[in-house]
């Protein structure tokens, strides 16, 4: 026996009919205005049947709404809806944004953003058309065709939104340090997963092991590589990376058990093996997938404050404690900074030390030679 459909178009009263028997009416022309909750169960299938029987060959859309009274008139309207033309249902977004000039840039630059977290999702980019019914800001219409097995119409709302979110985070450019952040604590690190490490990004899968002391260096490592960087970066614990030719990329996310001293086990850590202490340093917990991501934010430092160094290495997998390591990121990996880069620096303070422009310390005059 087939099962009962989720949602169905009455034709008498001209209103989609829902599985536990609540109607949704519709307007302007075979629109209709449905509730979030109304999505849940609801089988993408079911609906573009109960789509191309109300339309009758035209083309309709199905709006949704958060608010608990649903009035066609007065409720505020999501910017994703689901829309039915030429037999097919897909996801429509609305995006505004004044950056792009016309709609094959647009959809060149929405379709490279959007393409690695589209695949994941059995997902691919219909159109981008221009709303002419505005002009400014100019406002973006993407269709998103979505895969129907295996999922319900909240399904293709939450792969709308996470493609929303990623096309505000990219703005008319490429995902930036900043933009990054702002998905992680928006709780929308999924998006991210196809992307790539680089520069001012790297992931790791479980928490570096704080108890031992390689554990304390290889964190305090991770964050001198950024901290020595021109851009800043940023470390994501709980997200795993992927060897693909030409570098590395995203490839999921598992959580990490974090409790009340996880924090600040991380902070201790780099308290005791970093010198200095970079400025506006961030680690924080996010959410992701039910659980959680612990985040260490990197802002770019101040030159006069570089290199940071590492009190500690290590050299052929044995623990040097009474080493000073210096390092640095450069795309994808991490080099040290080079000898004559540290005696050009240390040079140089020393001749300013000389001719009085920087104030000495005590630690200063022990590294000034014996001139007796």
């Amino acid at each position: 026996m087939a099962p009962a459909k989720s949602v169905v178009f009455d034709r008498a009263l001209h209103r989609l009919v829902l599985a536990d028997g609540q109607t949704r009416r519709g307007f302007d022309f075979d629109d209709f205005l449905v509730h979030v909750d109304d999505l849940k169960n609801m089988r993408p299938t079911d609906l573009k049947e109960a789509l191309r029987r109300a339309a009758g060959g035209s083309d309709c859309v199905v709006y949704v709404t958060r608010d608990d009274s649903i009035d066609v008139e007065y409720s505020d309207r999501e910017p994703i809806s689901f829309c039915f033309s030429e037999g097919q249902l897909t996801i429509s977004i609305s995006h505004a944004n004044d950056g792009y000039d016309d709609e094959e840039s647009a959809s060149a630059i929405f379709s490279s953003v959007l393409a690695p977290y589209l695949k994941r999702y059995r997902a691919s980019m219909e159109n981008v058309e221009m709303d002419p019914n505005y002009y400014h800001p100019l406002v973006w219409n993407i269709e998103i065709w979505c895969s129907p097995r295996g999922r319900d119409l909240a399904d293709f709302l939450q792969v709308g939104e996470g493609t929303l979110a990623l096309i505000e985070a990219f703005g008319t450019g490429e995902l930036t340090r900043e933009t990054t952040l702002d998905l992680l604590r928006s709780g929308n690190a999924q998006v991210l997963i196809g992307q790539e490490e680089g520069s001012w990004l790297d992931v790791k899968s479980a928490h570096y092991n704080l108890q031992s002391p390689s554990g304390k260096i290889s964190i305090a490592q991770a964050v001198a590589r950024f901290a020595n960087a021109e851009h800043g970066g940023i470390v994501v614990v709980g997200m795993r990376g992927k060897k693909v030719p030409g570098g590395e990329i995203i490839s999921g996310i598992c959580p990490v058990p974090v409790d009340g001293r996880t924090l600040r086990s991380y902070q201790t850590a780099i308290e005791q093996h970093l010198y200095p202490p970079p400025d506006y340093l961030d680690i924080e917990v996010v959410s992701a997938n039910g659980g959680s991501l612990v985040v260490l934010h990197i802002p770019p430092q101040p030159e006069e404050h570089k290199p940071f160094l590492v009190h500690g290495a290590i050299v052929d997998g044995n623990i040097e404690g009474a080493f000073i390591s210096i390092l640095r990121r450069r795309g994808e990996s991490s080099i040290p900074i080079t000898a004559p880069a540290v005696h050009a620096t240390l040079a140089a303070g020393r001749a300013l030390l000389r001719r009085g422009e920087i104030p000495r310390t005590s630690d200063d005059a022990r590294c000034e030679p014996d001139s007796r």
